[in-house]
């Protein structure tokens, strides 16, 4: 799993990033739910800054239920976001265990819950929320999966989010571990304001998404 060439891969999502470019969406949702104890206390800011980001990354387009929806839809998942304990946010690829798996499955499937319309696929749009609250997986959409098939080479089909994809997520981690902690510490995200960089940093998770995502296009 070993992949060559990891930080020019990448680098080319980076050099892309500006305060007022798409992907940057990422960062003040990041920022935003990273920074705040109390979510409902302004419900509706805590519901626009999930719902676009979301609409940044395509969760509104076409054929989504997401889009006969207003921001408000969002509450119930920022209730139970608000109630989660805040060391969550100090979860990140490199200490998955099976401990820590089995809470982000219990986390995804109870936003799932919370959120999904019956018949509608729900493993980018979960695991897109996931990302960009928590930042501590990447999101399943089909860049990424498609991406991860080929470099788990048969021993995961990245269509369930479960423990065998997360094992797979953390072994890449493992064989590709300096490259990612090194962009990991050298990238972080805009802050709404000042259009400057924070001093918060994108989370190794994240920087495995961002690879999926261009490994796609590089093949």
């Amino acid at each position: 799993m070993k992949q060559d060439n990891f930080e020019e891969i990448v680098g080319k999502f980076t050099s892309l990033g500006k305060p007022e470019h798409r992907y940057s969406s990422f960062d003040y949702c990041y920022n935003y739910f990273f920074a705040e104890n109390d979510l409902t206390k302004d419900m509706e800011k805590s519901c626009f800054e999930l719902a676009f980001y979301l609409a940044s990354w395509g969760m509104f387009r076409g054929s989504s239920f997401l889009l006969q929806k207003s921001a408000k839809y969002f509450e119930r998942t920022i209730e139970y976001i608000n109630s989660l304990d805040k060391y969550l946010w100090k979860i990140d690829v490199n200490n998955y265990n099976d401990n820590i798996i089995d809470n982000l499955i219990e986390i995804y499937n109870k936003i799932d819950e919370l959120i999904v319309e019956e018949k509608s696929r729900s493993i980018t749009l979960v695991t897109k929320i996931m990302l960009g609250i928590f930042g501590f997986v990447p999101a399943y959409d089909d860049y990424f999966c498609q991406s991860f098939r080929k470099i788990a080479s048969g021993k995961c089909g990245f269509r369930v989010f479960n423990k065998n994809s997360l094992k797979i997520v953390k072994q890449f981690y493992d064989f590709n571990k300096n490259s990612i902690d090194k962009l990991s510490n050298e990238t972080f995200t805009y802050d709404f304001i000042t259009g400057n960089k924070t001093n918060i940093k994108y989370p190794k998770a994240k920087i495995i998404d961002m690879y999926g995502f261009m490994f796609s296009f590089k093949e």
